[in-house]
């Protein structure tokens, strides 16, 4: 086997033992798949109360997705990094040997795939709601980038707040015990 093979397999070895052992890879695609369902219902649900609470305008009443759905647009992110940094606190909460570069590898993980699972499932997937390439990558910006940014940086978020805990809980045990 070349030696430039031998180092990409060793390294992506390397990147996977730091991510974590394969219960904890386990662990976080489910916290994963849990944030991605929650965050869609929540932004279905924001949809269904512009249109029949507020009247906006549904998709069947004109062109393209509708004004109860576009007026949700711009809270996409912030539902993401509420509910992403909130299952990453519960899944990093549980991990072993926690560091930031796992939480990073986390974030990426969670971040490529949902770049992959909208492909497929809002633009390749025909539905009512399904949209062109167009719309979801180029129409929907700066919000889908926001979107997978928010997901991406969530387990750092909760990698910090499990840290700030962690420091305080030292901290009475320091005052405790002196």
């Amino acid at each position: 086997m070349p030696e430039a093979k031998q180092r990409r397999i060793l390294m992506s070895r390397k990147s996977l033992r730091e991510f974590g052992s394969g219960k904890d890879i386990g662990m976080s695609l489910l916290w994963y798949l849990i944030s991605y369902v929650v965050v869609t219902w929540v932004g279905i649900g924001h949809t269904i109360f512009n249109i029949l609470v507020l009247g906006m305008s549904s998709m069947a009443e004109g062109p393209g997705m509708g004004m109860g759905y576009e007026m949700t647009k711009p809270w996409h992110p912030l539902y993401n990094i509420i509910l992403f940094t909130l299952f990453g606190l519960l899944y990093l909460r549980k991990v072993k040997d926690l560091t930031l570069k796992n939480a990073m590898a986390t974030g990426a993980v969670w971040a490529g795939i949902s770049i992959v699972v909208d492909l497929v499932g809002w633009v390749l997937i025909k539905h009512p709601w399904s949209l062109t390439f167009k719309e979801f990558y180029i129409d929907y910006q700066p919000w889908i980038t926001l979107v997978y940014l928010a997901m991406f940086i969530a387990p750092m978020i909760g990698y910090f707040f499990l840290n700030l805990r962690n420091k305080g809980k030292a901290k009475k045990c320091a005052v405790a015990g002196a």
